[in-house]
């Protein structure tokens, strides 16, 4: 499977920018495995320290760190510089995490013996990053990882290898030893046959439903591997009752085309009270016209990027026509600037009138919007997806916000701000099409290592007082 080779090119350009031959998942697994029982033995301290030692090493390579994110994803230089800020923090937050959710504990137990409860690691874990984030999302996976005591083999996506590479050198550099974070550089064939590698003891995987869910199927007769799944969103955001329409606007933008509409937690779908229908969309016409579209370098500083290669793009560009064919009408068509480069506008669907609106998630800067008179209506057309990751109400009513959040189906459930932002400090995932009941972020711990319970006495002692024949 090493016999070709993978390149990197800038979304912006079209410019090389990495190359490396495609490695092999039977000899990286086969130097983790070699290597973990030593790093898994070393204290928990040692490990911590390590980690460390990362963020100083990423702090002082921030800038050219900051440089290779934005080339290779196309995102702005003050979006890829706030990816790097997210790596360097997420070390003290796994720390604290692991202290949290995995620390040694003494239980209640009878007179005379203990009762423990320690965490073990799995062994050896493989990640398997997405391109949007593939420093930041590939790190909050490995991170709890290695402080757990395993050992890790990362492929990064083949759409943004040069990032991850630089994220396993910086663990190298930190004296994260090489045999315990190993780089396989290569696409699909590379990555299925790691994550059906025999010699792996789980999956943490961040990615697309299609792909999360064939993992799925993979491993259903695998129960003692753990596969920990944060696929992508359908995710709405609500607007009822608020009066201030320049501020929904604004946080509607920012949850549908930040990163040109590339994160999971991204709005897809607006759901919009009738009355407020007209102002509010002229608004977002308005605020959407103003977004600088461009690549990551330029002055003024654009707001959003490329999508990730013109294959993206192409595939966008359909689906928004699919869904005009269906009855959708454009508010805002999606163009594209440069037929050569995967440059896309801010764009605006009303599909309320579609009868079969497509439950998928559209990768990129399309929001549908959907007039509703009905709030609980609004809230059973949110819910109408297979998704659960992200939602967010914008209202001015508090007994709004509690029907919504009682009523809503999704890990993440916002109150007038957006979909997305999401915090290192708490848990972060979904339901239903969004993951498998593993939350990343703060819960990372919880899948990284196992839970041992122990009773414990310094002496054996034992009798059976009942049910025995005279001796």
């Amino acid at each position: 499977m090493a016999d070709h080779e993978i390149v990197s090119t800038e979304p912006a350009t079209g410019a090389v920018l990495w190359r490396r031959a495609a490695g092999s998942a039977d000899e990286e697994v086969g130097v983790a495995r070699a290597s973990w029982a030593a790093w898994a033995a070393r204290p928990f301290a040692y490990r911590a320290e390590t980690l460390r030692r990362f963020a100083n090493v990423v702090r002082a390579k921030a800038d050219a760190f900051t440089d290779l994110i934005a080339r290779e994803t196309g995102k702005p230089i003050w979006e890829a510089r706030g990816e790097v800020e997210s790596v360097i923090a997420k070390v003290e937050i796994s720390i604290a995490a692991y202290a949290d959710r995995t620390a040694q504990r003494r239980l209640d137990a009878p007179m005379g013996s203990r009762m423990a409860l320690r965490h073990k690691p799995h062994g050896v874990l493989a990640v398997l990053g997405p391109y949007n984030f593939p420093a930041h999302l590939p790190n909050g996976h490995i991170g709890p990882a290695l402080l757990a005591g395993n050992a890790v083999v990362f492929k990064p996506s083949e759409k943004t290898p040069a990032s991850g590479a630089m994220l396993v050198d910086c663990l190298h550099a930190a004296g994260v030893p090489a045999g315990c974070v190993r780089l396989l550089v290569g696409g699909p064939d590379q990555g299925r046959a790691l994550a059906s590698h025999p010699d792996i003891d789980g999956l943490l995987f961040t990615g697309s439903a299609r792909t999360g869910i064939a993992l799925n199927r993979a491993f259903a007769d695998k129960p003692e591997k753990i596969l920990a799944l944060e696929m992508g969103g359908n995710n709405p955001i609500v607007v009822w009752d608020t009066p201030d329409m320049h501020t929904a606007a604004v946080l509607i933008a920012q949850s549908a085309f930040t990163s040109a509409g590339q994160r999971c937690t991204a709005a897809r779908r607006l759901i919009v009270e009738g009355r407020l229908y007209d102002a509010l969309v002229d608004q977002l016409v308005r605020l959407s016209k103003r977004m600088i579209v461009g690549e990551p370098h330029a002055d003024p500083a654009p707001f959003m990027g490329p999508v990730i290669d013109n294959e993206a793009a192409d595939g966008l560009t359909e689906s928004f026509l699919a869904m005009l064919m269906k009855g959708g009408r454009a508010i805002r068509h999606l163009e594209r600037p440069i037929d050569s480069r995967p440059f896309l506008n801010p764009a605006l669907i009303d599909t309320t009138n579609m009868a079969d609106r497509p439950d998928v998630e559209l990768f990129g800067p399309i929001l549908q919007v959907i007039r509703c008179d009905d709030f609980d209506e609004a809230i059973a057309i949110a819910n109408d997806t297979r998704y659960g990751l992200s939602a967010s109400l914008i209202s001015q009513t508090p007994s709004l916000y509690d029907r919504f959040w009682a009523n809503i189906r999704a890990g993440i459930v916002n109150w007038n701000k957006p979909t997305n932002g999401a915090s290192s400090n708490a848990p972060f995932g979904g339901i239903g099409w969004s993951g498998n009941h593993r939350p990343s972020a703060y819960y990372a711990a919880d899948y990284c290592a196992y839970p041992v319970v122990s009773s414990e006495s310094d002496a054996a002692r034992a009798s059976i007082g009942i049910g025995l024949k005279d001796g």
